[in-house]
């Protein structure tokens, strides 16, 4: 017996056979995506298992951070892609709606919010701050007193670039396992303070200085993409897009550049005869000056000629449309979008391809709400509190979180309008939406359209306009539009 399991252990392990490969005995699968081979090796030469923190180290970010900047300052196309995000992500500006049990209370915050707003031009700033998370990676902005805001609230905003954010002599800090370039977080992961030179690094002065200031947490805000957990640091969005960029100018430079060269020549004398034959010598690389309406003789043996412009190539067009597609990809931008150019789209394709686009914009609106307007709000409401007279008394007892407000942003324009409205009424007639939603999704206040539309009807009623003509004349007009458009439409046997 004791021989026997002797041999079980010293038995090799057989081998059987799978498409001509011997395999062992115990490999059950095998992923081609693991497999280093001979032609995937240098495309997987730069993949690694780093960290969040060491991938985005500060010399990664610095350098991801200026090449970003380079394309957007030069590149037309990047720096429509950014401008175009960050308008449509913010617009004009958002919109307070208190939703407190005090409707009067209500009104007077939403009203003097707005007036703070003016004054600080928060919209310019927060659009400022959506652009600077596509070319920087990140954005902050430091809460600050400003005592000459043309409002009853001081509190002002101060964008800091990410350059900004930085600690100088984090290398001796080494010890502090919970501090990162220019960040210090406590043991749970929550920031206790951020590290603000006092020159910008890119300037003169602040190349020569390495001194910061010890901002608290609270009066900082943190505004990035989180792309990996353990991420503390942005950076840019449009980092994946920065060679395809550098490949499109490329490719125009050489097609211009080509068909600059095919330009330049004129005219080229050839011979069909060999380099011995019978032709008249020529002095190669001659050149010979054409006047217009001219009649001359070539040289005997020699044909004249011209270079085939084939610059820009029939692929240059499609190329270019491609590469754009791929670049905006990676902020979820249609092609019609990141182009300008809707040449190409129908009614249908185009609200399809929008629809990704509508929804990542909301996304990033809630995002920026969270992060960025309720710690706005937040800060307003303790300096408002404090001023005599300006706000209820019940509110300095309450919490922010007991204070439900939303905010609206500017609604996507319908394509067809009369459309939407008919579907807007269906929706209305048959309870399964409210005016709440129906005017959110036009960026605008439900109880201040209603209170405007009622003061609208009031002043029609005095001055003797019937409203219910008015919209019967509207309805006419409508239904003859669509029986003339009913007319003119080709039928199915025309088409």
């Amino acid at each position: 017996m004791f021989k026997h399991l002797k041999n079980l252990l010293t038995r090799k392990p057989q081998r059987r056979s799978l498409h001509g490969l011997h395999v062992p005995l115990g490999v059950n699968s095998r992923y081609d995506a693991a497999a280093t081979t001979q032609e995937n090796r240098r495309h997987w030469a730069y993949a690694d298992l780093l960290s969040a923190g060491a991938a985005n180290g500060p010399q990664v970010r610095r350098v991801l951070r200026s090449r970003a900047r380079y394309e957007v300052a030069n590149n037309s196309y990047a720096r429509g892609i950014a401008i175009t995000l960050a308008n449509d992500c913010v617009g004009t500006g958002p919109i307070l709606q208190m939703l407190t049990d005090d409707a009067d209370a209500n009104r007077l915050i939403e009203r003097e919010f707005t007036r703070w707003a003016e004054c600080v031009d928060l919209s310019e700033k927060l659009r400022t701050m959506r652009l600077a998370r596509a070319q920087d990676g990140e954005a902050f902005c430091m809460l600050v007193a400003n005592p000459k805001l043309d409002s009853p609230v001081k509190l002002d905003l101060r964008l800091i670039e990410a350059d900004q954010v930085a600690t100088p002599d984090l290398a001796r800090q080494a010890t502090n396992t919970n501090a990162t370039d220019g960040i210090v977080f406590d043991r749970s992961g929550n920031p206790v303070e951020y590290h603000i030179l006092k020159g910008h690094p890119g300037d003169d002065r602040g190349r020569l200085s390495l001194d910061y200031d010890h901002v608290p947490a609270l009066a900082m805000i943190h505004y990035f993409r989180t792309d990996r957990p353990g991420q503390q640091r942005g950076i840019p969005e449009i980092m994946p897009a920065l060679p395809l960029f550098a490949q499109l100018r490329r490719y125009t430079l050489a097609v211009i550049a080509a068909a600059e060269t095919a330009a330049d020549f004129a005219a080229v004398l050839f011979t069909d005869a060999p380099a011995n034959g019978e032709a008249d010598a020529v002095e190669p690389m001659d050149m010979v000056e054409l006047e217009r309406r001219m009649a001359t003789v070539l040289p005997g043996g020699w044909k004249l000629g011209q270079i085939r412009a084939e610059q820009p190539s029939t692929g240059f067009a499609e190329f270019k449309k491609e590469i754009l597609n791929e670049i905006a990809r990676c902020l979820n931008m249609p092609y019609n979008v990141a182009a300008g150019n809707s040449s190409g789209y129908n009614y249908a394709s185009g609200r399809l391809d929008h629809q990704t686009y509508y929804k990542s914009i909301r996304v990033d609106q809630a995002e920026m709400a969270l992060v960025v307007l309720d710690r706005v709000l937040r800060a307003w409401l303790d300096e408002a509190i404090l001023i005599s007279d300006l706000l209820p008394l019940w509110m300095r007892t309450t919490v922010f979180r007991d204070l439900p407000h939303q905010w609206f942003w500017d609604g996507q324009e319908h394509v067809d309008p009369a459309k939407e409205a008919n579907a807007q009424a269906t929706r209305l007639a048959s309870h399964t939406t409210t005016l709440a939603y129906e005017y959110a999704r036009q960026g605008r206040d439900w109880e201040n359209a209603l209170r405007q539309r009622a003061k609208e009807i009031t002043l029609m009623h005095d001055l003797g306009l019937d409203s219910a003509d008015t919209q019967s004349d509207v309805t006419e007009d409508n239904d003859s539009q669509e029986q003339k458009e009913k007319d003119h439409a080709p039928s199915q046997t025309e088409e």
